[in-house]
């Protein structure tokens, strides 16, 4: 076995990984126990990678040779990578001439490399001459790039995770850590076993497992957080607790904040965003910290934020009112204090750093500067970068399906799923007349629309570099080969450069003032030299690092030419990159959300993260064990909205917005607010699909991904494309809908255990049949074993037909079936009655191993944890198919699942928990030694705590709260 560090590839907390490998397979993944991010934890997903990278997976989700449609709607062809650049090339020069260089675009990712994004920058703004290139981090990080550079003058947060152990007070607003960020959330579970006296204080308008595990939960109405943050300063201001002698040293514009706030009085504060005006108090004075035992007089307080803040049509306002109240108390600066903004992705930092996005340049450099503009062209060798802003995320697409965008490169992303507003986005990869789709997986629905395919490395088999959330660069390593044709992303981008520069040259319209190629990169460490040039002197500077040192170990910026280390803080010397050498307060006048509630869409939805999912789940999506804690899609509502509706966990419902409908299943949770709503945002088209009248969708161009009319486009079919006019990040978190319940009478439900090397595939060639009808989900299920669920509804019988296809592809046929796997049938068209059962073993040791029951599918109460947990069946005879039959014997379906790691279900928990007397960690640790559940990763510590500390079961999110 060979072991080999690298990093993992989902969150911005860059945990260290260290990489089993034998020959050219991964075989396990473990936490890198020397890496600072993460000392060895790993979370649910990070410590199941290796499970994504298996032959299975490869062989069957993989793009592994470049492939071309000769048309839209056509089967994609096998093409060599020489002809597909070419093509590329071609029609990218073709464009450029007849359009000009704003008729091409390029959307790339935060989950690419420094290396990766370097070159598509280059190429973008230096060969081509356009500034459209944006990148997916435009919907996650661009609000807190705003906020930074509004108020400290740069995009640096100043803090790191060691802060975590220092502070007083935790401020977390707008994030689920529990969820989003496990391995920080890890941290924050020392911190106060360290610290009993640690005040927490979490702002959300749901209850997830963070917001239960605060000190102070601020229900916050959604869209009300300025409103909150002006309300606290003016506490302090009334009640004495601002720094005046910091804020006159080291800040400017305090008095026209302080004149705003003015108006938001607590009382007025409170009834807007819906608590009391006690907790407002209450939080004002922990987050002060006033403490005169302590060196500055106050004791330190750490804010954390995310995708709450940032995803709004005022997210750069929340983010510099939040800031404002750090630079209000001089919480900024010192050990346990300051604004620290939680990175979503693996590399989104990275990205900033070379400023691939539409109005960044490398360096942290301003494109509206003009010095700015020319020392990049130098460093480049260019005649210019071009100074207009290039188009944002949400703008590229409007373009592109208004017919201004001729030209699209996508790489690493999948906006056919996460981009709001799906409608437009599926509009616009139709209308665009040249679609290139650079990815490491096929089975993506962006994937679907693409003119040109090109497969791309992923995790373990590519190097390079990333950067997560406290500054830190880590080195990205290889452990095997890349599959099939699969090359790197920095690979392929500069060849195609070459390619096109070459073109460009021949016929003058070169922008280059050198002779040789912009693009003569050899390797991954010889762009990250090219990078580090353009940091020398900048806030980010890195001139003393190198590829060698980071080869020891991972390294936080700045570390200039000269420096020992990299500073883990900024700002300790209340100096700031500014002008003046001022921090900015920002005078945030509170705006309400984009979109109101009102009579016809009377809830407000909220998007967010499920706890062992990863974005359109394009990878954990392939290990079925990840669906154990979260198994189908679901809207969750609020219990009394749900009684006011008449609902049942369940019950179907179609969400409709004002751009789209889609149709799943209600579930009651105390997590919601009444008249609110809430939707993971991973759930696409991949695996769920209708809208029972909805509005429709326009038809895509063909393949395995494409929609069918009226087949909805998951959450984003929902979500709104307004965005902040200062970071254009779209307002993912709100959005009003209605919820009405799905009359659709006619279901069906069907689980088969399937061979691991095929079940991924079977999935892939169910997903079509979503489309046709009104509602259906195909999600994979099993633990050491591979399944497929499916389930659907309609108004009235499909034909017969789709049935069919789709027992032949569960090997629920009885010609597909082999005679050690009798099958039973019953089948009444009239009635609209269908079962299926596929048995395997004999006598005592008979089980179901696949069913498909229609009509009336009240049995799956019994029949699918009889295949799930693979119990007798034999016991059970005729009544297998007799629908909504009693069994003989009863059959006890388990819990919802708490820990993936050893799969332990919530009524196992509880039995435990009440077996076991004294205080709560006692009775945790009775549980841990027994079912080892938290013991692994931890992702599931947060729920554990909540079932231990109460006197019945409780779930947090997604269910109800035991009186």
């Amino acid at each position: 076995m060979t072991e080999t560090r690298s990093t993992c590839p989902y969150c911005g907390v860059g945990c260290g990984v260290i990489i089993e490998s034998a020959g050219d397979a991964i075989t396990g993944v473990r936490g890198d126990p020397d890496h600072p991010a993460n000392f060895g934890r790993l979370c649910s997903k990070g410590s199941t990678l290796h499970l994504t990278a298996t032959r299975e997976v490869t062989l069957q989700t993989r793009l592994l040779q470049p492939m071309q449609r000769a048309a839209r709607g056509a089967t994609p062809q096998p093409i060599g990578w020489d002809a597909a650049l070419e093509l590329a090339a071609d029609r990218f020069a073709a464009t450029i001439a007849a359009h000009g260089a704003d008729a091409v675009g390029f959307y790339i990712s935060g989950q690419l490399l420094t290396e990766d994004y370097y070159v598509f920058n280059k190429l973008a703004k230096g060969l081509v001459g356009t500034n459209n290139v944006d990148s997916n981090s435009r919907l996650c990080m661009s609000s807190a790039v705003a906020g930074y550079k509004m108020t400290l003058g740069a995009d640096a947060p100043p803090c790191c995770y060691d802060d975590i152990a220092h502070a007083s007070t935790l401020f977390i607003a707008g994030s689920n850590t529990a969820y989003a960020h496990p391995i920080v959330f890890r941290r924050i579970e020392d911190a106060r076993r360290a610290n009993p006296a640690l005040k927490i204080v979490v702002v959300d308008p749901r209850r997830t497992e963070t917001a239960a595990s605060a000190d102070l939960h601020l229900a916050i109405a959604p869209g009300t957080d300025v409103a909150l943050f002006n309300g606290l300063l003016h506490v302090m201001l009334w009640e004495g607790w601002t720094d005046a002698a910091y804020i006159a040293a080291h800040t400017s514009g305090f008095d026209a904040l302080k004149a705003r706030v003015r108006d938001f009085a607590p009382k007025d504060v409170a009834r807007l965003c819906g608590i009391d005006e006690a907790d407002l108090v209450q939080a004002a004075r922990w987050f002060a910290n006033i403490d005169a035992t302590q060196p500055a007089g106050r004791a330190p307080t750490l804010s954390m934020y995310c995708q709450g803040l940032n995803q709004s049509t005022s997210g750069s306002l929340k983010n510099a009112a939040l800031i404002n109240l750090h630079l209000a108390t001089a919480q900024i600066g010192r050990p346990g204090a300051g604004p620290f903004s939680l990175t979503g992705q693996p590399n989104a930092m990275g990205g900033r750093e070379v400023g691939a996005m539409a109005n960044l340049l490398s360096g942290h450099r301003d494109l509206a500067d003009a010095r700015d503009r020319d020392e990049v062209a130098r460093l480049w060798g260019v005649v210019d970068v071009p100074s207009t802003p290039g188009l944002s995320a949400v703008e590229m697409f409007e373009a592109a399906a208004d017919g201004a965008l001729h030209a699209l490169w996508i790489a690493c992303t999948n906006p056919a799923q996460s981009m709001p507003d799906q409608a437009t986005v599926r509009r616009a990869l139709e209308r665009c007349e040249f679609v290139v789709v650079q990815e490491a997986f096929a089975t993506t629905a962006t994937c679907g629309y693409a003119d040109l395919l090109l497969p791309a490395t992923t995790w373990g088999e590519k190097s390079g570099t990333v950067t997560n959330s406290e500054r830190r660069i880590s080195r990205v390593r290889a452990a095997v080969a890349a599959p099939g044709a699969a090359r790197d992303d920095w690979a392929i981008a500069a060849d195609f450069a070459r390619r096109l520069e070459a073109r460009l040259r021949a016929s003058g319209g070169s922008r280059a003032v050198v002779e040789r190629s912009l693009f003569e990169h050899a390797s991954a460490e010889a762009i990250w030299n090219e990078h580090r040039e353009t940091t020398r002197g900048r806030d980010l500077d890195i001139g003393g690092l190198d590829y060698a040192r980071l080869e020891r170990e991972p390294a936080q910026w700045p570390w200039p030419a000269g420096a020992g280390a990299g500073r883990s803080r900024l700002y300790a010397d209340g100096i700031y990159p500014t002008a003046d050498g001022r921090a900015r307060f920002v005078d945030a006048a509170y705006e309400p959300p984009a979109e109101r509630r009102d009579a016809r869409f009377p809830f407000v939805l909220n998007t967010g993260r499920l706890r062992d999912q990863w974005h359109g789940m394009s990878r954990t999506g392939t290990v079925a064990r990840l669906f154990g804690h979260v198994p189908e899609p679901a809207v969750e509502m609020n219990p009394s909205d749900m009684q006011r509706l008449r609902l049942a966990d369940g019950d179907l419902v179609t969400v409709t917005s004002r751009r789209g409908a889609i149709t799943l299943a209600a579930q009651a949770s105390v997590a919601q607010a009444p008249a609110q709503a809430f939707i993971a945002m991973h759930w696409g088209d991949e695996f769920l699909s209708g809208a029972a009248g909805g509005p429709a969708e326009t038809r895509a161009p063909g393949g395995a991904a494409d929609a069918r009319p009226g087949r909805a486009a998951g959450v984003n079919a929902l979500t709104q494309p307004a965005f902040c006019a200062r970071s254009k990040q779209p307002e993912l978190k709100h959005a009003a809908v209605r919820i009405a319940r799905a009359d659709l009478p006619w279901r069906l439900l069907a689980l088969a255990w399937l061979p691991a090397e095929r079940a991924l595939a079977v999935r892939e060639a169910l997903r079509p049949l979503l489309g046709e009808l009104a509602f259906a989900t195909c999600v994979p299920f099993g633990r050491e074993r591979s399944g497929v669920l499916f389930r659907a509804a309609a108004l009235a019988p499909p034909p017969a037909t789709l049935v069919e296809r789709m027992e032949a592809l569960l090997d629920l046929r009885a010609d597909s079936a082999p005679a050690s796997r009798p099958r039973l049938h019953y089948s009444d068209p009239r009635r609209g009655q269908h079962r299926t059962i596929r048995l395997s073993g004999a006598g005592a040791g008979t089980r179901v191993d696949g069913f498909l029951i229609a009509g009336d599918i009240s049995a799956e109460a019994w029949l699918r944890p009889l295949l799930q947990q693979e119990l007798p069946a034999a016991a059970h005879g005729r009544a297998l198919l007799s629908a909504g039959a009693t069994p003989p014997q009863p059959v006890v379906a388990r819990g919802r699942q708490v820990c993936s790691c050893f799969d332990v279900s919530e009524d196992a928990v509880v039995a435990c928990v009440a077996r076991v007397p004294g205080p709560p960690a006692v009775r945790l640790a009775a549980l841990q030694g027994e079912l080892k559940c938290g013991t692994n990763c931890g992702s599931c510590l947060p729920a554990l705590r909540a079932l231990v500390d109460a006197p019945a079961a409780q779930h947090v999110e997604g269910a109800s709260v035991a009186a």
